[in-house]
């Protein structure tokens, strides 16, 4: 086995699959108390899905500096460049993030795992990767992230296609040149509507096969000053602090209003306040009932419509219609709202074409285009799928992880997934994992639920270990208790009238209709977490 820290594999206490935020901070942290840890990484390097995902117009939809670790020896001498960074800016930190905290010497990269097993007789966890290495460790805390697993519909022939072809999280490191290309792209979520603002201007023809709209918002980038950004270093402390008590780890939670609380004239207003601010602010900062109230969701989708329909200067109704319906296809926000930059202004260009495949289907692919519904076909010399992911359980299907009794958790969860605190599933002892089912996921930022569940984690191991124990395990009443909580807190809001999206584990066909998020916001779940700390861990069985 390729160890840089010349630890034989009986010296772990702690197996890490993963090396994104989650994984970095669980490294650092545990060593920091004492834990001796092995972390894998399938990438070559650290950053997780920023790694990975290299497609044109990259970026991370969150700001600056909200995006990043809390720890102060990280935040002050580091300065982003732009307040939404680039995915190759977010490899630098990363860079950055290693040269300070030593990680790489615990971390064997281009490692993927590909089975974990848990040992009944010793309590240990058995890890075999693609390598053919084998590593053991008591723990086995898995932050794998939630979008580890690509997905791509069935399109029929799609094998057949001769031109460029591959999946946004599958990009090659050299440039491809799109430069008077033929360019299709299908999907148009976070990864198509970047990916559609950069090739617009350059391809050739660009056609854009739209799976369903997205209501994006603007997401107000600018560059930075280092200067000016040194300068507000003062308030991290604060600003960090102030991150894991708001709803969603933003300077800004839903307002204690319900819109018909407001006249037209003060709801407008505040609406436009929102678009000011940019970002999520619109999705996360708005009147608490918007995701519960179909009218208040109407109001702020019909204000989203306008504010795009302006911004569309093609004389062109079917296209208006398509990117922005009169009437909502779905309630705002039950489908994640991408940021864009300039993505509605791309449609007015004379070589963009939208195809609202709800309408005109892909018929089949062919070796050099599409065929569609209604007898067109396409001619392509590329093919981007857009198409997401198997997001949130996919990450631990590409695993084969077998507890008690040689269970996987494949078939434990095939007809529904159950959590105990969205980190860890009874009869997979000493399993714990980050950024998961029935966490906070989606509707959390990336690095802060991370640290908060690590956090949590490592007191629990440290207590494990001051009372000699060696065994953890979710109580199956626990996780029955936490699967109805999660169901009943989302199924109060519009989320279930989406009838597609991968919040509710809709997108991939096959997989169990459930909420896959905590949505009661970061607060209930720190909560959560610290009763189930002060009752003396009660939602598990210790051996």
């Amino acid at each position: 086995m390729i160890m840089s820290n010349n630890l034989s594999t009986a010296d772990l206490d702690v197996i890490v699959v993963g090396g994104g935020f989650g994984g970095c901070y669980l490294l650092r942290n545990l060593r920091k108390q004492g834990f001796k840890v092995k972390v894998f990484e399938e990438g070559e390097g650290l950053g997780g899905v920023w790694w990975h995902n290299r497609y044109p117009g990259a970026r991370v939809d969150t700001s600056a500096p909200y995006y990043e670790f809390s720890a102060p020896e990280l935040w002050d001498d580091w300065v982003w460049r732009e307040a939404y960074p680039s995915q190759a800016e977010l490899v630098e930190y990363f860079q950055y993030v290693d040269r300070k905290w030593d990680l790489s010497k615990d971390i064997d990269f281009g490692t993927r795992v590909t089975k974990a097993t848990f040992d009944e007789s010793s309590d240990q966890w058995i890890v075999n990767t693609n390598r053919g290495d084998t590593a053991i460790a008591r723990f086995l805390l898995l932050s794998t992230g939630f979008a580890a697993k690509t997905y791509t519909p069935h399109l029929e022939g799609l094998e057949k296609f001769q031109g460029f072809k591959l999946h946004t999280a599958k990009w090659p490191k050299e440039d491809i040149d799109f430069r008077g290309k033929r360019v299709g792209v299908i999907g148009t979520g976070a990864s198509g509507v970047q990916v559609i603002q950069e090739l617009g201007p350059i391809a050739g023809e660009l056609v854009v096969l739209q799976r369903s709209i997205n209501c994006a918002l603007p997401m107000g980038q600018q560059l930075l000053s280092r200067d000016l950004e040194m300068a507000k270093k003062s308030g991290y402390a604060e600003i960090f602090r102030q991150m894991k008590l708001s709803h969603a780890g933003f300077d800004y939670s839903p307002v204690p209003r319900r819109a018909k609380d407001d006249d037209p004239a003060t709801r407008t207003a505040f609406f436009e306040e929102l678009w000011a601010k940019a970002g999520f602010a619109p999705s996360q900062g708005n009147y608490h009932d918007l995701m519960t109230d179909v009218d208040t969701n109407t109001l702020f989708y019909n204000f989203w419509r306008d504010k795009v329909r302006k911004r569309i200067t093609k004389n062109d109704p079917e296209l208006i219609e398509n990117l922005a319906p009169e009437l909502p296809p779905v309630p705002f926000g039950t489908k994640r709202p991408s940021l864009e930059q300039r993505y509605f202004e791309v449609f007015n260009q004379d070589n963009v074409k939208l195809v609202n495949l709800q309408k005109n289907p892909i018929v089949q692919v062919t070796k050099n285009g599409v065929d569609m519904r209604d007898g067109t076909s396409i001619e392509l010399d590329a093919l981007i799928l857009a198409t997401g992911f198997d997001a949130i359980t996919g990450s631990f299907s590409r695993i084969d992880i077998q507890g008690v009794g040689g269970q996987p958790l494949r078939k434990k969860w095939s007809s529904g997934t159950r959590t105990s605190l969205g980190m860890s599933t009874s009869g997979f002892p000493n399993m714990f994992f980050l950024y998961g089912p029935q966490s906070p996921t989606a509707f959390a930022v990336g690095p802060v639920i991370s640290e908060i569940q690590s956090d949590w984690i490592i007191k629990t191991l440290v207590e494990l270990r001051t009372k000699r124990l060696t065994r953890i395990d979710a109580k199956p009443e626990s996780e029955y208790e936490w699967t109805k909580r999660v169901a009943d807190d989302t199924n109060k809001t519009l989320l279930p009238r989406n009838t597609t999206s991968w919040y509710m584990a809709a997108n991939v066909p096959g997989k169990p209709r459930e909420s896959l998020n905590f949505v009661a916001g970061l607060p209930a779940y720190q909560k959560a977490l610290r009763d189930c700390t002060e009752s003396g861990l009660s939602s598990y069985n210790l051996q």
